[in-house]
């Protein structure tokens, strides 16, 4: 972890986990009967059979997001104290842990792109290598899994946003365990969710796609530095996580608003300019005809009546995707 001096400021259950080490909380559930593995670094699974719903909770795919690892952190602590309290199999992953030990976003490239067939220059990439190794482990924690899962993807933004927390949903989840995932992120304050009709290769869509998940990237509030997050904005998701572990019935907030993929803004080339700057807050309103962005000759505009942009970011790789347009 970068700076010893901060990783020794830290409360220890938030150090552990953001170092990878599972050996206290280990402890705690495999002396109450469950079955507990580290199948990689930064990987734990804790498992008790029977028709348990198997639940995926991964942080830090993203180095540099570490508000997702304190809030996991004292809520897994917390279970410990009680592990019997625990209601369904759990498999934890700490994504990017080179990054975070780092304390920078990524190594080589996004983590959040590699979970594809096709990586291109980026298959010799650390986060190639470290999305194989999750990838892995995932399947082998749903192979025997019942019909009920889950996983949650914790990210925070790196801009401001009109929804403080939002969520994006493969369309291709099914129809219950859909209504059921809604319902958790009402439970958790989630503003907005946009339905996502197709992958760009993130960590949530693979499980959804490959392991009947009910799969979502979620996006919880502002990004700070680990051990000075303020975690008053991840309350509500905390609260509905804990329930969501413990079996416990959710206490509704509000329905989040629903948006739809219009289309994805990729980046093609190095002459990719847009319209507005990177820092524009997500969920900015555009309307019909305003421009989004140029790459070469090729002018992207607003289509629909009214379109919303979202991780508006031209420094992307060439290929990737440098904007998300949403509509209601």
């Amino acid at each position: 972890m970068a700076g010893a001096a901060q990783g020794s400021a830290l409360p220890s259950a938030v150090r552990a986990l953001a170092e990878a080490d599972f050996s206290s909380v280990a402890r705690s559930f495999r002396a109450a009967g469950f079955a507990v593995e580290e199948p990689a670094d930064g990987i734990l699974t804790i498992r008790k059979g029977g028709n348990r719903p198997a639940v995926l909770v991964s942080v830090g795919v993203h180095g540099d997001e570490t508000g997702p690892i304190e809030l996991t952190a004292f809520l897994l602590d917390a279970l410990a104290q009680e592990p019997e309290k625990l209601a369904v199999d759990l498999m934890l992953c700490v994504g990017n842990i080179g990054a975070i030990r780092e304390g920078k976003r990524f190594i080589d490239a996004d983590l959040n792109r590699m979970f594809r067939p096709e990586r291109g220059t980026l298959a010799g990439t650390a986060e190639a290598a470290r999305a194989d190794v999750m990838i892995a482990a995932t399947s082998a924690f749903f192979a025997n899994a019942g019909k009920e899962r889950w996983h949650l993807d914790l990210h925070t933004a790196i801009r401001p946003s009109f929804y403080p927390a939002f969520a994006i949903v493969p369309d291709l989840i099914e129809d219950s365990a859909k209504r059921k995932l809604i319902d958790w992120m009402g439970a958790a304050a989630i503003g907005a969710i946009i339905m996502n009709p197709a992958s760009v290769g993130t960590y949530s869509y693979y499980s959804a796609e490959h392991h009947g998940a009910a799969g979502t990237t979620v996006e919880l509030g502002k990004i700070g530095t680990l051990g000075q997050n303020d975690l008053s904005q991840f309350a509500d998701a905390s609260r509905a996580l804990d329930s969501l572990l413990r079996g416990e019935a959710l206490k509704q907030v509000a329905p989040p608003q629903v948006f739809k993929v219009a289309r994805n803004i990729i980046k093609q080339s190095d002459g990719f300019r847009m319209a507005f700057g990177k820092d524009t807050q997500n969920f900015t309103v555009l309307k019909r005809g305003d421009e989004i962005a140029r790459d070469g000759e090729t002018v992207y505009r607003v289509e629909n009546e009214e379109e919303y942009v979202v991780f508006p970011n031209p420094d992307v790789r060439i290929g990737l995707r440098a904007a998300l347009m949403v509509t209601r």
